[in-house]
């Protein structure tokens, strides 16, 4: 597999990145400028040269091509976007690299068909919208009604590549994250978690925003099913809800507690619950192309806990993000 992969210097792709390294492969990043903040954290020196930098702008169709080309790219892993707050604040911005740039991205793999592959992208949990009280999981084919610009955009995503496979067979796989934690994240709404944690390892205080029921899903894992998603034979085009832990804010931070007593003192939490469904059923997913990792919540956070004090023995902790 010769992967390019957009976006590929956020927390996910980083640790897509380290675990294609790890395997003894290379890697090319496409993106606007080479950042090994959190890929650095992941893999030593030697490593990091595997990770190959090529620069560019998802939505420059034209300069999207011509690199997969060039590096004869088999497999494509999309996951540039902007999150909820950015989409938010400039929408244009937000449809012009979430929804366009999805367009460049199978716009080239139409044109590499016989080179190409296979298409996955990052989709979110936030195309689905608020549940229903008591309604129980929830599959991925109910309708999806998104309350934010960032969860339309994902919905327009998933439909435009069903129609690149009905036009031009163009096989894609659409995963749908809910709050991805471990090292690496450090932004978006559902960063806090891991911020949490973070602050911990260094001893400072945190106050995460909201409260209620989400789905805490460790990175490793997520990065894994993503990679899983690209190897498989698989000829079709959907999308599929992921599935970690569903757990209260409550139950997150005793489980911190449980590893790390400090946080008693340290972490707070409000109540407000995120408008977005987190009871989400991922058996077809399972079914399609399981099994796959599902690292229990305790560990995951005892491994992040500690990969951050390790960080900060070396004097290597950013903490940017908590101030």
């Amino acid at each position: 597999m010769r992967l390019l992969m957009t976006g590929g210097y956020g927390c996910l792709g980083a640790w897509v990145a380290a675990r294609v390294v790890e395997s003894g492969q290379d890697v090319w990043i496409y993106d606007l400028k080479e950042d090994l903040k959190r890929v650095s954290m992941l893999l030593d020196d030697s490593s990091l040269k595997r990770v190959r930098f090529i620069e560019g702008d998802v939505a420059d169709r034209d300069r999207l091509l011509a690199s997969a080309r060039s590096i004869e790219a088999t497999h494509v892993l999309h996951l540039a976007g902007l999150q909820v707050p950015t989409c938010r604040s400039n929408p244009l911005l937000g449809a012009r690299v979430n929804v366009l740039g999805t367009l460049a991205v199978f716009e080239t793999a139409a044109a590499l068909q016989g080179q190409i592959e296979r298409v996955v992208y990052a989709s979110s949990a936030a195309a689905h919208g608020p549940a229903e009280p008591g309604s129980g999981p929830i599959g991925d084919h109910v309708r999806l009604a998104p309350l934010t610009h960032y969860g339309a955009f994902k919905v327009c995503n998933e439909l435009n590549a069903r129609v690149y496979f009905l036009d031009q067979r163009i096989p894609s796989v659409g995963l749908r994250p809910w709050t991805v934690y471990g090292v690496g994240r450090d932004f978006g709404v559902t960063s806090e978690p891991t911020k949490a944690i973070k602050a911990v390892a260094a001893g400072r205080p945190y106050h995460i925003s909201y409260g209620g029921s989400q789905d805490l899903q460790f990175v490793r894992d997520v990065a894994d099913a993503f990679l899983i998603c690209l190897k498989s034979p698989y000829h079709d085009a959907d999308s599929f809800n992921m599935r970690g832990s569903v757990v209260s804010i409550e139950e997150f931070v005793a489980a911190l507690i449980e590893i790390a007593p400090e946080a008693a003192k340290l972490v707070t939490h409000g109540d407000r619950q995120l408008p977005i469904a987190y009871d989400l059923d991922d058996s077809r997913l399972e079914a399609q192309f399981g099994p796959l990792p599902r690292t229990p919540l305790a560990e995951g956070i005892r491994l992040t806990y500690e990969h951050f004090l390790d960080l900060k023995r070396r004097g290597r902790l950013d903490l940017d993000d908590l101030n």
